[in-house]
C-alpha cells in the first residue's frame, strides 16, 4: 500500500474536495495534479484516527484493521488518486466483513466518481 505521509498533501487533499459519507467512515478523495504524478503511479491512502475515537490501543486497533481492508482493495482505484479515510469509532465493534465491505465500497465510489470526472473532462476537450 502507498500511504499519503506528508502534511501538504493532506492539506490538498482536503481543500480539492468535500466530505464524502459512507455508514461508518467519511472519506475524501482527489486527483494527483500533473506534476506530481511522476511520483507515484497509483493511489495513495491516509487514514486520520483522532484522539476523539478512544485510547492510543483503541486507535492502533482501528488502524490495523482499515489498512487490511485498504491493502485487500487498493487495487479497485486505478487512478493516481489520494484517498482519506475517517473512520468513526463504531469501526472497532464492527465485524470484519462488514468494514471490509465498506471500505471496498468506498473505493468503488471513487472508482466510479473519478471514472466520470476523466470522462467529462475527455468530452470537454474535444
Amino acid at each position: 500500500m502507498l500511504r499519503l505521509r506528508k502534511h501538504a498533501d493532506y492539506g490538498r487533499v482536503y481543500n480539492a474536495s468535500k466530505k464524502q459519507h459512507a455508514r461508518q467512515m467519511s472519506y475524501f478523495f482527489s486527483l494527483r495534479p500533473e506534476g506530481r504524478r511522476s511520483e507515484t503511479a497509483g493511489p495513495r491512502i491516509g487514514l486520520t484516527v483522532g484522539k476523539v475515537l478512544g485510547k492510543a490501543h483503541e486507535r492502533n486497533r482501528i488502524k490495523r484493521r482499515l489498512r487490511e481492508c485498504v491493502r485487500k482493495h487498493a487495487r479497485v482505484l486505478t487512478f493516481p488518486v489520494d484517498v482519506i479515510l475517517h473512520p468513526r469509532r463504531s469501526t472497532m465493534e464492527m465485524d470484519w466483513r462488514e468494514l471490509d465491505r465498506e471500505v471496498a465500497q468506498v473505493f468503488g465510489w471513487v472508482q466510479k466518481a473519478l471514472l466520470r470526472e476523466t470522462g467529462a473532462r475527455e468530452a470537454a476537450a474535444r
